[in-house]
């Protein structure tokens, strides 16, 4: 498990894309970046008042309809499964950015409403323009931002696939955070059965010493809980699992994502998912087996499994941005063909 705090750096301290990448990415830890977001215009708006941030997103706003969940007072806007697990605790209805800005203003005055919240919606989609005057120089410029807007909300603990900026715009943000090692002690949900892309925690938010999570009282206490103010900005690796709770009557997130150590289109995560159809059901002594090759020549926990040899001797085991990268991939997709 990780250590007790997450470090933190001013935006001062990043010199640029290069050094964020350096300092910030490499080590695969999260990082608080205080004023991160500070110079925003969205953020000096949302500091005179709710309204005028409203009014500032809606002169973006181009009616494009967005899906938002719908939550009754009696989720105590706590986003997640219902009772059962064969549903979910909220409704879905689909609206744009004004109206929904407009819904988020009458809970937030009468709370008997319930709640609402909209997440993940590319900007340029529904508020083209806010990105190119809101703009985050240290992530590069393919990864384009999405914004998260609602009333105060918990959102359930999840993990992306993709290194994550999340920049608080309007209303305070708490996010609890378990390191990728903790998933097997987190009772995680469905893979495909989802509420919004990705697999949840049902541990998380649980009751203490509930007994259907025992696993889950070793690392209960062991989280890192981060809290950002308005302006504030946090870096999460991959795959570390993380919920968030929104404070305030109107909140905004601008989040991006994207891999930061991509060599190709390939990613993990599908990686994996060809791997549980391909190995997860064998027998676990064979398990064992496949365990160790990937160890040895994907993970690699003693260095380069060619090492004995001489670089030029590796062959496609060579440096992927050498044309390795093309070679292993054509050699996959033949196989995939069974030819």
């Amino acid at each position: 498990m990780p250590e007790e705090s997450v470090a933190e750096i001013s935006r001062e301290e990043i010199s640029g894309p290069e050094a964020f990448q350096r300092n910030v990415i490499e080590p695969c830890q999260p990082v608080i970046l205080r004023k991160g977001c500070a110079d925003w215009p969205a953020h000096r708006v949302a500091t005179k008042s709710d309204r005028d941030l409203r009014e500032y997103l809606c002169a973006f706003d181009n009616g494009q309809p967005a899906m938002a969940f719908v939550g009754d007072t009696s989720i105590a806007a706590r986003y997640h499964y219902g009772s059962h697990r064969d549903g979910f605790n909220f409704e879905c209805e689909t609206m744009a950015i004004g109206p929904a800005l407009d819904r988020i203003a009458q809970c937030a005055e009468n709370p008997s409403l319930g709640s609402v919240y909209l997440g993940s919606l590319p900007a340029e989609v529904h508020l083209p323009g806010f990105a190119e005057e809101n703009v985050l120089p240290l992530v590069p410029p393919t990864a384009r931002p999405r914004v998260w807007i609602g009333n105060a909300s918990t959102v359930a603990c999840h993990y992306d696939t993709f290194d994550n900026v999340a920049c608080v715009v309007a209303g305070r943000r708490t996010f609890t955070l378990f390191p990728p090692e903790a998933v097997s002690d987190l009772y995680v949900g469905p893979i495909d059965h989802t509420m919004a892309g990705q697999p949840v925690s049902l541990a998380t938010g649980s009751s203490r010493e509930d007994p259907q999570y025992p696993r889950f009282e070793a690392i209960r206490d062991r989280a890192l809980v981060v809290e950002l103010e308005p302006g504030d900005a946090l870096y999460l690796p991959k795959l570390w699992w993380h919920q968030v709770e929104a404070q305030g009557d109107l909140n905004l997130l601008v989040n991006y994502w994207w891999d930061a150590f991509a060599a190709g289109p390939d990613a993990p995560f599908t990686t994996m998912m060809l791997a549980m159809i391909a190995i997860a059901e064998r027998p676990a002594p064979e398990r064992a087996a496949w365990r160790a090759f990937f160890d040895h020549y994907v993970f690699r926990p003693n260095g380069h499994p060619l090492a004995h040899l001489p670089a030029e001797q590796h062959g496609i085991l060579g440096p992927l941005d050498k044309g390795n990268y093309g070679r292993i991939r054509a050699m996959v997709m033949q196989l995939l063909r069974g030819s």
